[in-house]
């Protein structure tokens, strides 16, 4: 693989700042952001206030422990503008994913918030290889969902030649990489190897193509996975991590001479790491959940938002800003799979809407032929469910889980009393993925 390390000379000042810069930056621009927050969004005044905390309660980066937490039903209890702290009419561009009640969390950008996420976005492709005038595969999705629209807005911004090809029609995913000779492409690692899949079956070997760097993120993927997938392509693999309610991609990167942790652009965004059965910091490099605080955002400001993902912050390496280890798991029961969120209740829900099938269930993740797989095991409602009439409803949950949550699922209906019960909390993932 060749080295893609960047020039020194090319690289934000920030991004090699000493850390009390960092600090005074950091500083500065919390206390505009709680002070925004509070000033322009009811809900923030109302969350402060009832934990007897005020904006000007802030003079040093410790203080924001005083401050509550921001959940994901906060969001959608506020559903659809009311987090936002600017005008409607100010608000440039709009994301939204789906919840567990398939109430979507809505977010917003001013113009101000899209030169910003485009700075972070370019900071990123940059620390991974990337160079004005390389040309990039963008196989991530376009719409509502932030991935393909937050890589091209750094792309552009850092001056690439971008095709927008977003995902699926994998044989025409290999013709192009063939035909173009990208040398980077932006994709989720499950799809990556389902793309090296489609090079054997087109008898191309994919270590002859012109990429260099893949660009990986939407779901946890392990080390075992990068030396993979950097061995069949003779490319680099780096990790891009970032989420909607705090910006989209973009927030942290992996910098590809070093694919140590993710540095998380600290000049835009405050982590922490807290115990996510107490709330409380845990100690610097211990495990915990990560939370972020947005430091510049002006339509959609987040304050200690969980994110519910689990990891340690490391010193910088590369670059000054902290790093932040590859997610080790979640603190709550959410799945990411195939990029896409899921959560057991989403299943739930559509399994109480399909006739003729017991609200029990169980879901069996697997990874038999690359591509992650979900098989959701169910049961008979009574005995009277059986034949044609069993093989409908299990074909009518499948559709509805398509539908609802945008993901293909197997379906298994068992006899009455066939799902595992539980005297206790009822054990609803069974995950059967390598762990390594």
């Amino acid at each position: 693989m060749k080295d893609l390390t960047p020039p020194k000379n090319t690289l934000d000042p920030i991004e090699i700042a000493s850390r009390d810069e960092i600090a005074a930056l950091q500083l500065e621009r919390m206390k505009w952001s709680l002070r925004h927050a509070y000033d322009n969004v009811p809900f923030y005044k109302n969350s402060f206030d009832a934990a007897g905390v005020h904006p000007d309660d802030l003079q040093d980066l410790s203080d924001l422990a005083k401050f509550p937490f921001t959940v994901k039903t906060d969001l959608r209890d506020n559903y659809p503008f009311k987090m936002f702290a600017v005008p409607r009419e100010q608000v440039a561009r709009i994301h939204a994913s789906s919840g567990t009640t398939g109430q979507p969390t809505v977010v917003g950008y001013t113009k101000a918030d899209l030169a910003n996420w485009g700075t972070v976005v370019a900071r990123s492709l940059r620390a991974a290889g990337l160079q004005p005038g390389d040309m990039l595969h963008n196989a991530y999705g376009y719409g509502l969902f932030t991935g393909g629209l937050g890589i091209h807005l750094g792309a552009d911004e850092l001056g690439l030649s971008t095709y927008p090809i977003s995902g699926g029609m994998t044989p025409r995913q290999v013709r192009l990489i063939e035909d173009f000779k990208p040398k980077g492409i932006t994709v989720t690692p499950s799809y990556a190897l389902s793309i090296l899949d489609e090079f054997a079956v087109q008898g191309l070997d994919p270590r002859d193509s012109s990429l260099e760097v893949g660009i990986f993120g939407a779901e946890p993927w392990t080390n075992a996975m990068r030396r993979e997938i950097e061995q069949a392509f003779d490319m680099h693999a780096v990790d891009i991590y970032g989420l909607s309610e705090v910006m989209g991609p973009g927030v942290s990167m992996e910098c590809v001479e070093s694919k140590d942790g993710l540095h998380i652009w600290e000049d835009h965004f405050y982590p922490e790491i807290i115990n996510p059965e107490t709330g409380e910091p845990v100690a610097e490099g211990e495990r915990g959940e990560l939370v972020f605080t947005s430091l510049t955002k002006e339509a959609f400001p987040i304050i200690r938002y969980r994110t519910r993902d689990l990891t340690r912050l490391l010193p910088g390496t590369a670059r000054t800003m902290r790093r932040m280890e590859k997610v080790t798991g979640r603190s709550d029961d959410m799945i990411i799979l195939r990029g896409v969120n899921v959560f057991p209740t989403q299943i739930e829900e559509a399994l109480m809407a399909t006739e003729g099938l017991a609200p029990h269930f169980q879901i069996e993740l697997s990874r038999p032929d690359r591509m992650d797989q979900m098989r959701v095991l169910c049961e008979c409602a009574d005995a009277s469910v059986i034949g044609d009439v069993r093989e409908g409803a299990a074909k009518a949950l499948s559709a509805r889980i398509k539908q609802t949550v945008g993901i293909s699922v197997k379906v298994e209906v068992t006899d009455v009393g066939g799902v595992a019960r539980s005297e206790g909390k009822a054990v609803r993932i069974v995950d059967n993925r390598p762990k390594s």
